[in-house]
């Protein structure tokens, strides 16, 4: 009420004051800061394809697949949002979500998340014809992930092949193909977020049980969740490789795969089925501290084999 009787701007001011308040919300429903994790792994892509091309950054291309790589996981995230917005009522740890409090309606949120598709769209439309043809198939994915919950004891597998998409998308971007690196990484980068899906869903395992959605947890149980999760970040670590070596990477590369392990390690230490107290550490620390590493070491091999700016 203060704000509107002391306000003193022009006559639009207070509608402008109004939309700008939605636009925070709705990027605070998305998690809109979140979108640095899945970031680097497409710079890797692209950065890498370019290195293969003409050994050169391509800086519009590396801005256009920022602003694809961001609105898509923006759809994403808010078509999640919607689709889950009564299991997330039901559960103490998502209760607080923007659209369970009313702080946005599904309306602003759906028209969000409809621009956010519309630039999308326009991003891979300027990359290349082949970037727009695909475009429905990466959300089709990006999307499914959300009903899995709802058929299958696995959502983590389509949470996997919804990641795949992005580090295979970028190579496609910058070159039209997708070639085995490309496809490396994707593997890489969908273990990874799938395996540690498999540990952050362990924390909603007695709701999950209680309202019927469905889960590895749920279904199996937290301590082989946990185990699946090991075995499957050791294919992400293979996959790691696997890419480094498709790609031509060398020794620094090397090192950057050495400090993910040890990371990936301690993520796996501090969670225990019985004390899940340390899963959000193990999110917000490791799997940042992963993603900014490997952006690092690569970029500074690739630098070292020759890109130029």
């Amino acid at each position: 009420m203060t704000e509107d009787l002391t306000y003193t701007g022009g006559v639009g001011a207070p509608q402008t004051h109004v939309e700008r308040g939605r636009v925070r919300t709705f990027l605070s429903l998305v998690v809109f800061e979140h979108s640095v994790f899945a970031l680097p792994f497409a710079y890797i892509a692209a950065l890498s394809a370019m290195w293969t091309q003409t050994r050169s950054v391509h800086w519009v291309q590396l801005a256009l697949i920022t602003v694809a790589m961001v609105s898509a996981r923006t759809v994403a995230m808010g078509a999640n949002r919607i689709l889950d917005r009564r299991f997330d009522a039901l559960n103490p740890r998502t209760a607080g979500r923007e659209l369970v409090t009313g702080a946005m309606t599904v309306r602003a949120a759906g028209l969000g998340t409809l621009a956010a598709l519309v630039v999308f769209l326009a991003s891979a439309a300027a990359l290349s014809w082949l970037c727009l043809a695909l475009a429905p198939v990466a959300i089709a994915l990006l999307v499914l992930y959300s009903y899995g919950k709802r058929f299958t004891d696995f959502p983590q597998v389509l949470l996997a092949l919804a990641q795949f998409v992005a580090p295979v998308g970028a190579w496609i971007a910058v070159t039209g193909s997708a070639p085995a690196a490309a496809v490396a990484l994707g593997v890489a980068v969908g273990t990874w977020i799938g395996g540690f899906d498999l540990i952050y869903s362990c924390q909603d395992v007695a709701v999950d049980r209680r309202v019927g959605t469905r889960s590895v947890p749920a279904r199996f149980g937290v301590q082989a969740a946990l185990g699946a999760s090991a075995v499957v970040h050791v294919g992400t670590f293979a996959a790691f490789a696997w890419f480094g070596y498709a790609a031509g990477l060398g020794w620094l590369w090397g090192v950057g795969l050495t400090v993910t392990a040890a990371v990936l390690l301690y993520e796996h230490l501090i969670v225990r089925p019985g004390d899940l107290s340390r899963v959000n550490r193990a999110f917000f620390t490791a799997n940042g501290v992963i993603g900014i590493v490997l952006f690092a070491f690569a970029l500074a091999d690739l630098v070292r084999l020759g890109l130029t700016a």
